[in-house]
């Protein structure tokens, strides 16, 4: 009688057929394990065909077929699969070639994120193994310390493992389809993700900010650079004064009184934010002179700050229409999740978002605000320079 999954489970210790010389072994530790018994020229061998934990019924099925035909052929099992074994990809070499092959039909944003999420958050565990040893077991692992994390970032990483597993099968470098869909019974259930105000893909936001910088000067270009810079808050850019910066510093400290939170907040500048700052003092001491204390940087006449819809003007002055300015933060931790590999926590401080006390006292640490700097830095890296002039 053939098996079928629920006694490949289950069977006792002992030798259990199923069909065409396939048979599952349990040994009295519980280990089990899949040998193939077939006559080779003209002698009885049993073949092992792998642990049930890496082999499953079906692909030991598959397996066993391989091996009569290659028998029927006159060839030798045991040298044909050293053979095979020996040239068998890693899983990071079948990545890149499936890159290399889909990514001309991918628009440029994905193109820039696709590899990259498997450099940050999959070759380190199993970039090094051979293809056909990558199974639901490997994936969990690559998923486990991202899955409640970066909870986007981790569903897109599955779907992308999943679309490299397919692709080795259909050029024949593994014999039998992976199945992925038991993974995430492994893993706890996800919390309800927010659904965050209309965001450019952070793919776009150099080429954003580079044509932003090319618009006519006007307070709300100025503004909505800095925000994008700085990854602050619209109101927070909207009522700043000069007394909260800090040039020689590089930091930009706010009060907690302008913070949503209620908490203070103290920015470390980047070197294109830095720019943009020098310029704009250069100008306000030439209108009024060196004494800028309580002065803000964005106003209409020199008086009122800049509404709500100064920097979303300019957003849609470039007849950009889907975006909004809030959406900016969203592109910021997106793209701190995806291409760096900060904690996120270290992201959602840098966003001054509100994290449990339990984080929030694992994070008080005397390097976290180096640990910012070096995030913004990147991030000032990533937009370019030449997005400020």
């Amino acid at each position: 009688m053939a098996l079928t999954v629920l006694k490949v489970r289950t069977a006792r210790p002992g030798r259990h057929a199923d069909a065409h010389g396939l048979y599952l072994v349990v040994r009295p530790t519980g280990s089990r394990s899949w040998v193939l018994r077939m006559q080779h020229k003209g002698v009885r061998r049993d073949f092992g065909l792998g642990p049930v934990h890496d082999v499953s019924l079906s692909d030991a099925r598959c397996l066993a077929i391989e091996l009569r035909k290659m028998v029927r052929n006159g060839l030798d099992p045991v040298k044909e699969r050293g053979l095979r074994r020996a040239n068998v990809p890693t899983f990071e070499m079948v990545t890149r070639r499936c890159y290399d092959a889909m990514k001309g039909g991918w628009k440029d944003r994905r193109n820039a994120s696709w590899l990259t999420s498997f450099e940050n958050h999959v070759f380190d565990e199993i970039g090094a193994q051979r293809i056909d040893a990558i199974d639901s077991v490997q994936v969990l692992k690559v998923l486990e310390p991202i899955w409640l994390e970066k909870p986007d970032t981790a569903r897109r990483v599955l779907q992308r493992i999943g679309a490299v597993l397919d692709f080795a099968h259909i050029k024949g470098i593994i014999p039998s389809e992976v199945s992925l869909r038991s993974v995430t019974r492994g893993l706890p259930r996800q919390t309800r993700q927010v659904t965050h105000r209309a965001a450019m893909p952070y793919a776009q936001v150099p080429g954003f900010l580079q044509k932003l910088a090319q618009q006519p000067a006007t307070v709300g270009r100025d503004a909505l650079q800095l925000t994008i810079l700085t990854a602050v808050r619209s109101n927070e850019t909207r009522f700043a004064t000069w007394d909260e910066f800090d040039l020689e510093a590089a930091t930009w400290a706010i009060p907690a009184a302008r913070m949503k939170m209620k908490q203070p907040h103290v920015v470390p500048l980047a070197a294109p934010a830095l720019t943009l700052l020098k310029r704009l003092r250069k100008e306000h001491e030439a209108l009024h002179g060196p004494d800028l204390m309580g002065r803000m940087l964005f106003t209409h006449s020199g008086k009122k700050p800049i509404s709500d819809t100064t920097m979303l003007k300019a957003i849609r002055d470039m007849n950009i229409d889907e975006v909004t300015v809030h959406g900016f933060r969203s592109s910021f931790a997106d793209w701190a999740a995806e291409c760096t590999r900060f904690p996120k926590e270290i992201a959602e401080k840098a966003l001054a978002h509100r994290v449990s006390n339990a984080v929030e006292a694992a994070y008080r640490r005397t390097d976290f605000f180096d640990r910012r700097r070096v995030l913004m830095s990147k991030w000032g890296e990533y937009v370019n320079t030449r997005a400020t002039r």
